[in-house]
């Protein structure tokens, strides 16, 4: 009797082919509706000013735009203020979320002002933010850095508040240290619920820095935007438009890679 033998990893393969046929076919779609939209606007004689929100003008921008190396430099003023402010989100909000998933009175007298600050808009701390900080890179990334904070650590204390307590029980009683606690239980535990907080966070400090580079700084992705909208160069604005699309997309996508790789969690994300 024959049994066929599938190749080992063929379902993987499968869903991934899968999966990126998805993809292709939404953004066909939505690169089919952008080209009718565009030439409606073309023939219209009331919207032909703004035929240059197009498809095919804002691909024709993206050469020009990379050629003069306004998307490099853009690109690479933005990234250095996201970075940083979600390096301090996380270098805050990681230890605060631990304290709180773990010490009761802490979290008892933490949680209402901290869900307090958080439903402060972040771009309302834009005024309080020019007067104390010296530059606008200071003030943006402190602006990115409040905003991406909350999301790092109420994720992390609701990790860790899900660990079982029998798991720190059988550690103590085994000898470990707070140092072995922290990095061979806590830390595995919840790196599920810490990565998905930053992937959360990753998300709002993505909005607030574009609105953020509208005022003051001379760089950045949210000053090209200006810059492009001010000389009415509509392709260029588009353009930006799509290419801030892509870096969060890939950003987005890298953590979600993370997620499945350095977490126990095998489920989908």
């Amino acid at each position: 009797m024959n049994v066929a033998v599938s190749p080992a990893g063929g379902g993987g393969f499968s869903r991934l082919v899968a999966r990126f046929g998805w993809a292709a076919g939404g953004i066909a779609i939505l690169a089919v509706l952008w080209l009718m939209a565009g030439y409606w606007l073309s023939i219209n004689p009331t919207t032909v000013t703004f035929s240059k929100f197009g498809l095919l003008p804002t691909l024709e921008a993206f050469p020009e735009l990379w050629g003069a190396g306004k998307i490099q430099a853009a690109s690479a003023a933005s990234g250095f203020r996201l970075g940083s402010g979600l390096l301090i989100a996380i270098a805050i909000g990681v230890p605060i979320g631990v304290l709180m998933g773990r010490i009761k009175w802490f979290n008892n007298y933490t949680n209402s002002p901290f869900q307090f600050l958080r439903m402060i808009s972040p771009l309302s701390w834009m005024p309080i933010a020019v007067l104390v900080f010296a530059t606008w890179n200071g003030s943006i990334i402190f602006l990115i850095a409040i905003a991406s904070v909350w999301p790092v650590i109420f994720a992390t204390a609701a990790g860790l508040a899900k660990v079982d307590p029998n798991w720190f029980k059988v550690a103590r009683n085994l000898g470990a240290k707070p140092w072995h606690m922290l990095t061979k239980v806590i830390v595995p535990a919840i790196m599920f619920d810490v990565l998905s907080g930053i992937r959360l966070a990753l998300g709002v400090a993505w909005i607030v820095l574009v609105p953020a580079e509208y005022l003051g700084v001379t760089s950045g992705l949210g000053y090209a935007i200006e810059d492009a909208r001010e000389t009415l160069s509509y392709n260029h604005l588009t353009a930006l438009v799509v290419t801030i699309g892509i870096i969060g997309y890939f950003l987005d996508s890298t953590l979600v890679v993370l997620i499945k790789r350095f977490s126990w969690h095998r489920g989908g994300v």
